[in-house]
């Protein structure tokens, strides 16, 4: 999990906790891919911490912060990202329990289409969310920073 360093800045801090998670779930398939499930169980545990940290960093505190900056709550883009975390948290769940049930394809299966949700909704908080979060909150990112480190 990414520390969480002011000198890194917002967008940067966010893309590097996505690229973090992703290689936690590259863990997480590498184990699933040997069939040992027990082995696997570790790596999807910190993979799931990983995830959900992520999005409650941003769902408590970015997306507030965003809206309140802008006024774009309700139907803006984090209503959007925020939809799009619920189907990933659902997924979550889903390969939770593929794992809780010792069924290594049921995970791999579900994992490949988290990981497919998750690559496109990265290219849109990276590409838009982020840097218009950067531009209006910039000058806030120690305070949101501070605020971070308890996840």
């Amino acid at each position: 999990m990414t520390d969480i360093d002011i000198k890194t800045g917002l967008a940067n801090f966010f893309e590097q906790d996505h690229r973090d998670c992703d290689a936690r779930w590259a863990d997480v398939e590498e184990l699933l891919d040997t069939d040992d499930i027990d082995s696997a169980r570790p790596a999807w545990e910190k993979f799931d911490r990983c995830m959900r940290r992520h999005m409650a960093m941003e769902e408590e505190v970015l997306f507030p912060a965003f809206e309140e900056a802008t006024g774009m709550g309700g139907g803006g883009p984090t209503a959007m990202m925020t939809m799009e975390h619920q189907q990933m948290k659902g997924l979550l769940d889903q390969i939770g329990e593929a794992m809780d049930a010792g069924d290594t394809q049921e995970a791999l299966d579900v994992g490949d289409t988290l990981l497919m949700l998750v690559q496109q909704h990265n290219v849109k908080e990276e590409g838009m969310l982020y840097p218009m979060s950067e531009n209006v909150l910039g000058g806030n990112w120690p305070g949101l920073a501070e605020r971070l480190k308890e996840y």
